[in-house]
């Protein structure tokens, strides 16, 4: 990336009240059919305008496509059963009703590669595009096929390169792949967790991208983080390992957490995607606050690899908050980066 402190969001931005329910994750479809193509290629051609606007680097579709991170893409895979619901504990943290693994999964065609072609034809700049990891995708499934979670994650990690293979050839620049289970599962992330993330971006010439965050916005991730403690060290539990991965970019949540700002020293020599963004408050960041957060991420990442971007998704935010958000992002990077410059 030639441009100095590339700015991204993390991946998911609001969808308009015309397409979906606003603030809402799963929200349903307000339009059907060919309306409802229409409106999904109307939203993200809005978001890409929004994140240009906001002097965003590299632009996403603010997964205006999809109702959710993981299951959307889990919906057009088969082997999958999704009237044979059970209430599974997600990440620990809450109960949902999730489908049901039934047979060997497979992706009979391609998810995002269309959406991913129409979001090219959009913009010059380099273009991300987010996909579930193997482990977050398997803690939103109830598996009764396999008996092993190792098992159906490596299943998926092949699934992914396929689609991943397909989005590079569209065009994308960078595809990052979100597993926010990396900062429970910390075990199973270093046993087999890394490796079948590996496994997805295997043989992609694409640059390859990590989000592990602490979740949305929303009650159940606001209320794990209040049992935390006075520092977040989740981290430290599995940067050891993803620094010898073959992983370009790792994408973590700095502004408004509790996460000790030097373990970034861990994955040294990454290039690392710094959230100056807090997606769980409505308070719109000032661009000094993003400026003093890359500052002090600067400490311990070089600047030609520091990646200004927002905690997690923004989905459950309000549209007016997230723009405010993103100019803020925007702003307080060109802050920074005329510092560096100068």
């Amino acid at each position: 990336m030639k441009t100095l402190l590339p700015t991204s969001t993390a991946g998911s931005l609001p969808k308009p009240s015309w397409l979906a329910e606003p603030e809402k994750l799963w929200s349903p479809w307000k339009l059907e059919g060919e309306e409802l193509v229409a409106g999904k290629q109307d939203a993200l051609r809005l978001a890409v305008d929004d994140q240009r606007q906001a002097g965003i680097t590299i632009v996403g579709d603010g997964e205006q496509t999809r109702q959710h991170f993981v299951t959307t893409f889990i919906e057009h895979l088969d082997g999958v059963d999704w009237e044979k619901k059970q209430v599974m504990r997600i990440r620990n943290r809450y109960d949902a009703s999730v489908p049901s693994v039934v047979g060997a999964v497979s992706r009979p065609k391609p998810v995002f590669v269309e959406d991913a072609k129409y979001l090219r034809a959009q913009t010059d700049q380099p273009i991300k595009w987010t996909l579930p990891g193997p482990m977050t995708m398997i803690d939103t499934l109830y598996d009764d096929h396999y008996k092993s979670r190792e098992k159906l994650a490596w299943e998926f990690a092949c699934i992914l390169n396929e689609e991943a293979k397909e989005l590079e050839a569209a065009g994308v620049d960078i595809i990052q792949f979100d597993e926010p289970a990396f900062n429970v599962f910390f075990d199973e992330a270093n046993d087999w967790g890394i490796a079948t993330l590996e496994r997805a971006a295997e043989g992609l010439k694409a640059e390859t991208a990590v989000h592990i965050c602490y979740g949305y916005g929303i009650k159940a991730n606001t209320d794990w983080k209040k049992t935390l403690g006075a520092e977040w060290r989740e981290y430290e539990e599995t940067f050891p390992n993803l620094q010898k991965s073959r992983i370009d970019i790792v994408s973590l949540e700095c502004h408004h957490s509790h996460v000790p700002m030097d373990l970034i020293e861990l994955i040294r020599g990454k290039k690392v995607m710094i959230g100056a963004i807090d997606v769980a408050s409505d308070t719109i960041e000032t661009p000094e606050e993003v400026a003093d957060t890359l500052r002090r991420a600067l400490q311990f990442v070089d600047a030609d690899k520091l990646y200004p971007s927002t905690n997690c998704g923004m989905a459950p935010l309000s549209r007016h908050v997230a723009q405010g958000k993103l100019n803020a992002l925007g702003a307080g990077a060109e802050i920074v980066r005329k510092e560096l410059l100068a």
